[in-house]
């Protein structure tokens, strides 16, 4: 985009759409966590008033679709080319995209209705959708397909785009997992962790999960953790800036046990929490506890590490 050679941008905004379905939610939570500020479905008039304030000091992710009042694709790209023009906005687009197959099988598997569908079928709102939003899609100067994405890949595809928009150049996600289930997709680096004591044997623990005070509690009482641990932690702290050095932007870090619930989601936990006190960019992901159902965290705790905070 041209801007003139004595305006210096004072806001930084990223347009957000693609199709009802490809995952804008997930990328909206993404971008928070990148330090965004997020807003969803903003009536147009409204967005003008919004750059007329005072500049923020991060940029701003602004979520566009068919559910904003007076939606067409017209509409946005006279907008995008309004502030494309204005001097004081460095604008981005991200397009969402998906396969209609998977964009009807997600709607048939929450049972949503579409958003521009009443009581036609979720086949026919994707398809509208797609033709209606395909003059945007060319515009756009990012472009994620979500068709084989789980939500956290898609946060890791957001981290490698947008981390750097603060300064975060390696995205870090921990991981806890089941050997019985196989190892996650796309980790670089796993530690076993099937030597320490299992929780699973001691009763009163057996239905509780690492994240659990009493768990970690029992995890860390093995001897063999006092010398572990350090070591774990001291080898991450060492490859981490040689990796961000290689130009990495995303590194997965997998523990893996019996049953994935007690001693790798220990582990996952307290090593995530030293990173993000290490100022290191963290999110943390238990796979096994996700396919139970049982990911969120006790007392209403975020399953995010940001920056600085766990």
């Amino acid at each position: 985009m041209t801007k003139t050679a004595d305006a210096t941008p004072s806001h930084h905004l990223l347009l957000v759409t693609g199709p009802s379905g490809a995952g804008r939610s997930t990328a909206f939570h993404a971008l928070e966590d990148l330090g965004y500020e997020t807003i969803d479905n903003l009536p147009f008039s409204l967005i003008p008033r919004l750059l007329e304030g005072p500049p923020l000091d991060r940029p701003i992710a602004l979520g566009l679709d068919v559910r904003n009042r007076d939606f067409s694709a017209t509409t946005v790209i006279e907008l995008i080319d309004t502030l494309t023009r204005d001097p004081h906005v460095a604008l981005e687009v991200l397009y969402l995209d998906c396969s209609p197959a998977v964009l009807v099988s997600r709607f048939s598997q929450t049972r949503r209705r579409h958003p521009l569908t009443e009581a036609a079928t979720p086949a026919e709102g994707v398809e509208r959708e797609i033709d209606l939003l395909a003059p945007i899609r060319v515009r756009a100067d990012h472009l994620i397909d979500t068709t084989d994405l789980s939500p956290h890949d898609l946060k890791a595809e957001i981290g490698h785009w947008f981390g750097q928009a603060k300064g975060l150049a390696l995205a870090i996600s921990v991981q806890s997992f089941s050997y019985k289930r196989g190892l996650p997709r796309g980790v670089d680096m796993v530690f076993d962790c099937r030597f320490l004591a299992n929780p699973y044997w001691a009763p009163e623990l057996r239905d509780k999960d690492g994240r659990d005070s009493a768990v970690a509690s029992y995890v860390e009482a093995d001897p063999l953790f006092a010398e572990f641990f350090p070591r774990l932690r001291d080898l991450v702290l060492l490859l981490l800036p040689a990796q961000l050095q290689e130009g990495k932007a995303h590194l997965a870090i997998g523990f893996g046990c019996t049953g994935g619930q007690h001693r790798s989601v220990a582990v996952a936990e307290k090593l995530a929490k030293v990173l993000a006190e290490a100022g290191w960019q963290v999110s943390k992901r238990h796979r096994e506890l996700e396919r139970r159902g049982t990911s969120s965290m006790p007392d209403g705790i975020s399953g995010e590490t940001g920056v600085g905070r766990a």
